[in-house]
């Protein structure tokens, strides 16, 4: 595991996939070199200098370490990291590599753990945007947990770590299911409870805001899209906490759309009705495609088995 067995206040987590403009503004608000803090970038099938930028800015700072992963997906290498390599932390610290952390903000959530021994989680709110106010609201209303920035328990990622529940590895809400499993403490939804996440108004994160520029709003419907396949995803992960629990949450989300795929619908919003009509297109495509690496698994088992038969056969004859 990495880090070794040193004690750590916290342990920041900074999860990044091409963020080479940005990498290096998110570094920099964060406490590098500070006693109590190690600081891992966990950079996820990139194809840009992310890797590179984070080397270098972090090159002075003891307990920082860079990770590479070929394989994309941030569900895929939070469980990774955190679940297999990570070394042990009073606390776990994540943060977006596009995100900017307003000064102080990790200290305010490191202290509502410290002082709120029931919390699990601890959550950041984005204090730039044309809809902060009202993400803000909704929050603290729902003692919500943005992925931006957020802490979790070290006992907490221990207990999940012992309990062998992960996050599909191709789920597009990562922050929703924590934030699930972090109120219900690793139980079915009828343990669920809102006190167990805390928002903390005193701390807070920058994204980089949308321009009006032919790139930046092909990234922004790039975006919308993902949240279209979010939302159908969320779906079927409520079912299931509503349902067996999250023991039963599969490797990967695909291996249940075939099942859930007659359940699921658009929305009447016109943007959202076509964005949704192509995240269940999407879907759709890739439970046909588990279906047919389940079909050539199931064939080659037949043919592995029917081959040994034979060698058995032939063995007894002789």
């Amino acid at each position: 595991m990495s880090g070794g067995s040193e004690a750590l206040r916290a342990r920041i987590v900074v999860l990044a996939h091409n963020e080479e403009r940005r990498i290096a503004a998110c570094l920099a608000s964060l406490p590098l070199g500070e006693p109590g803090f190690a600081v891992d970038v966990v950079v996820n099938g990139s194809s840009d200098r992310t890797a590179a930028i984070a080397r270098k800015t972090g090159a002075a700072a003891p307990h920082f370490a860079v990770h590479e992963y070929a394989q994309g997906g941030k569900a895929r290498s939070w469980n990774r990291f955190v679940l297999d390599e990570a070394g042990l932390a009073d606390a776990f610290v994540f943060v977006d590599g596009d995100a900017v952390v307003v000064p102080g903000s990790i200290a305010v959530l490191l202290e509502a753990l410290e002082r709120h021994p029931h919390v699990n989680a601890a959550s950041a709110m984005p204090v730039n945007g044309r809809r902060a106010e009202a993400y803000r609201d909704q929050m603290a209303r729902e003692h919500g947990l943005f992925g931006d920035l957020y802490a979790l328990r070290g006992s907490f990622v221990e207990q999940m770590r012992a309990s062998g529940i992960r996050l599909p590895e191709d789920l597009v809400g990562d922050d929703s299911l924590i934030c699930a499993l972090a109120k219900t403490d690793l139980g079915h939804e009828d343990e669920w409870d809102d006190a167990r996440v805390l928002p903390c108004a005193q701390a807070g994160f920058v994204c980089e805001p949308t321009v009006l520029s032919l790139p930046s709003l092909k990234e922004q419907w790039g975006r919308m899209g993902r949240y279209a396949l979010r939302h159908q995803q969320n779906r079927i992960v409520s079912g299931i906490m509503r349902g067996p629990g999250p023991q039963v949450l599969p490797r990967a989300m695909a291996e249940l759309y075939r099942e859930w795929l007659p359940r699921l619908s658009v929305r009447r919003h016109p943007v959202w009705w076509w964005l949704d009509r192509k995240a269940l297109a999407l879907m759709a495509a890739q439970a046909e495609a588990v279906g047919e690496s389940d079909g050539e698994e199931e064939r080659s088992i037949a043919q592995a088995s029917t081959t040994a038969g034979r060698q058995t056969s032939h063995s007894v004859s002789a």
